[in-house]
């Protein structure tokens, strides 16, 4: 208890003395020795532009602090406190009040990682930024709970050991063997991958790598894998191999689709202004129409991603092209219709 106590009450301390400990840095980068006592009466007269009272004993803590804490290469002798390093400065950061606000929002943000190794990590990112702001600025996200709502993208059930896994076989170029399920089988089969990337869409993880037993490069979920294990085999990414190349990382990740495709929809009025507003693509063009219906036309691999989107809209889109894209919408209302009849 009283350990956890001490803990706390030095990360207070820490923020508390940042800005005074930025500007004793910014003296002792100049090269010459300062005492405490004369520390104190500089930073006091800095301080805020305002002058403020510091004892050299509170300036003598904070050079310990920067010595024992931050690794900063203070030497003292009867002249006073310098630096043994010439170009050595603590680093800080410089953050304006819009910018905060940003920071606070981030903690909350961090949900979409939960279960994860990216979770405990990116928290511990968001903590030492904010130890690391001058006290002149804080970081509050309670008042974010009563006013602001995030609502991250639905993640599918993974056992958090598999990222670790994933993660370990990729830093040393392993291959890996697991129990695969695909989207349209009942049973499991086994895989050997050569894992080159991974890929997050909408808080789902995917693995892509080259899968021995279909000798090219395949994606598999994270959600479908089961018994991973990491083999001694050692591989080497092609240098020709592009993640690109096999997703769109502004659409989707279904590897199926290779050959890009141009779509053309015709959103109704009815959700016009939803579509003006839509980022489809970067290379996106979107046209309103007198009616009030807007024309959207992009390039895209993901094909399956579209017709998903689209079935979704109901009434509200129509598809104008490709064909084999109209095609594949019609096929999929008679088949809805089937089951309901």
């Amino acid at each position: 208890m009283n350990s956890q106590k001490t803990k706390s009450a030095g990360k207070k301390q820490i923020k508390l003395n940042s800005w005074r400990i930025m500007e004793i840095d910014s003296y002792l980068q100049t090269g010459k020795p300062y005492t405490a006592a004369q520390l104190a009466k500089l930073v006091g007269d800095h301080g805020n532009n305002e002058k403020t009272n510091f004892s050299p004993r509170t300036i003598q803590r904070d050079l310990e602090y920067m010595r024992d804490t931050l690794g900063a290469p203070i030497e003292s002798d009867y002249r006073g406190y310098r630096y043994t390093e010439p170009n050595f400065f603590i680093k800080s950061i410089q953050i304006t009040e819009g910018e905060a606000f940003s920071v606070a929002v981030l903690n909350p943000l961090l949900e979409q990682y939960r279960n994860t190794p990216l979770e405990n990590q990116l928290r511990s990112v968001f903590q030492k930024i904010t130890e690391c702001l001058p006290e002149r600025i804080s970081v509050d996200t309670s008042f974010l709970n009563p006013k602001i709502t995030f609502i991250p993208d639905r993640t599918e059930n993974i056992d958090p050991s598999f990222f670790q896994t994933i993660f370990d076989s990729l830093k040393n170029l392993c291959t890996i063997t697991f129990e695969y399920r695909p989207l349209q089988k009942t049973s499991y089969m086994e895989r050997t991958l050569d894992p080159y990337h991974v890929v997050c869409q909408r808080g789902n993880w995917y693995v892509l790598g080259k899968c021995h037993d279909r000798n090219e490069v395949r994606i598999f979920s994270f959600s479908r894998m089961k018994n991973i294990k990491i083999l001694k085999k050692k591989f080497t990414i092609p240098k020709d191999f592009k993640p690109s190349d096999y997703f769109d990382t502004e659409m989707g990740v279904w590897l199926s689709d290779k050959t890009p495709l141009t779509v053309e929809l015709l959103v109704d009025k009815e959700i016009g202004t939803y579509a003006l507003n839509r980022i489809w693509h970067s290379e996106q063009v979107v046209e309103e129409r007198k009616d009030g219906s807007v024309y959207v036309k992009f390039e895209t691999t993901q094909k399956k991603e579209v017709l998903r989107w689209v079935l979704g809209q109901g009434h509200t889109v129509k598809v104008l092209g490709p064909q084999e894209l109209l095609d594949e919408v019609k096929s999929e209302l008679k088949r809805s219709i089937e089951i309901y009849k």
